[in-house]
């Protein structure tokens, strides 16, 4: 946390009407990343000061307020946590794409459905897949493992998937529980995937992407946050996705998060993050089937 006196000079936030943000203090700064902190598990400090400043100065104005300390206090004392909810969906950062990472799916479609697939045909596996998205933001992850599994896996082999896709900001669940993208985002998904589980906007939608029924139906989204000392997720799960997420947490709060999902993994399950965050530190339960991916050891 922040050890300075004073709040960096940084960022000078005003609107045509002549409403201006005042600038916070260091107490004051240090109690709004405090209340971030606590509350979602983001690790932030003086050097994202400008960050912080540019995403809520529009609803300090809305809210007729004119300071961050002034906003912090606001949140803090609604018990609704709706406020809350508004000022995570604010900070949150949720950049994605589809099958971001391409060694991970390279490494699925290679090494591991084909494996599955001969252990149910020699009935030592059952044909389901369990299988969890646990920072989803706008749904291109776990969209993109659902094409996968349903075509590598298919329900005509006598294949069942189960997909939970969860985040922290429900502005980033409503996008994703739409299934619907700008259309540049098509370049990002493989040409056969794409003729066969996308539909291209027309009229009203032109410019838009849309996934076909089939994929939205794969997943099912619900919000959670990270930092929670339970998660409220059913069963075990062959795959676990977390990636580019724990960059975000504490030290401490990174491991806390990565032993919860190790104990959501099946025998055998797989956890997958992001490429700047090892598990090294976590050897004595998980150990490195490829650099990023995980199993329990």
């Amino acid at each position: 946390m922040l050890a300075s006196a004073r709040a960096p000079r940084r960022l000078t936030i005003s609107h045509p009407s002549g409403w201006r943000l005042r600038e916070p203090t260091g107490l004051e700064f240090r109690r709004l990343v405090e209340l971030i902190h606590d509350t979602a598990g983001i690790s932030l400090n003086e050097t994202k000061y400008a960050l912080v400043v540019r995403r809520l100065s529009s609803r300090v104005r809305e809210l007729g307020l004119d300071s961050l300390g002034d906003y912090t206090e606001l949140v803090r004392a609604d018990d609704s946590r709706s406020e809350l909810t508004v000022m995570l969906n604010l900070i949150a950062t949720n950049e994605t794409h589809f099958f971001r990472e391409p060694q991970h799916w390279e490494f699925l479609e290679r090494d591991v459905y084909p494996v599955w697939a001969e252990a149910a045909d020699a009935n030592r596996r059952p044909r389901i897949v369990r299988a969890w998205s646990a920072a989803c933001s706008t749904g291109q992850e776990p969209y993109s493992l659902a094409m996968q599994l349903l075509t590598h896996l298919p329900a005509m082999d006598g294949w069942r998937h189960e997909l939970l896709a969860t985040d922290l900001s429900t502005l980033a669940l409503d996008t994703a529980r739409s299934a619907e993208w700008p259309i540049e985002r098509a370049a990002e998904i493989p040409g056969h995937y794409l003729r066969e589980f996308m539909l291209r906007g027309t009229g009203e939608r032109i410019g838009r992407m849309r996934a076909r029924r089939e994929l939205r139906d794969a997943v099912r989204f619900s919000r959670l946050n990270l930092n929670e000392e339970r998660y409220d997720v059913p069963g075990s799960f062959d795959l676990v996705f977390c990636r580019n997420v724990l960059i975000y947490f504490s030290a401490s709060g990174r491991a806390a998060v990565i032993n919860r999902l190790a104990d959501r993994l099946a025998p055998g399950g797989l956890l997958f993050v992001g490429h700047a965050e090892s598990l090294h530190a976590h050897r004595d339960r998980l150990r490195a089937v490829l650099p990023t991916v995980y199993t329990l050891v």
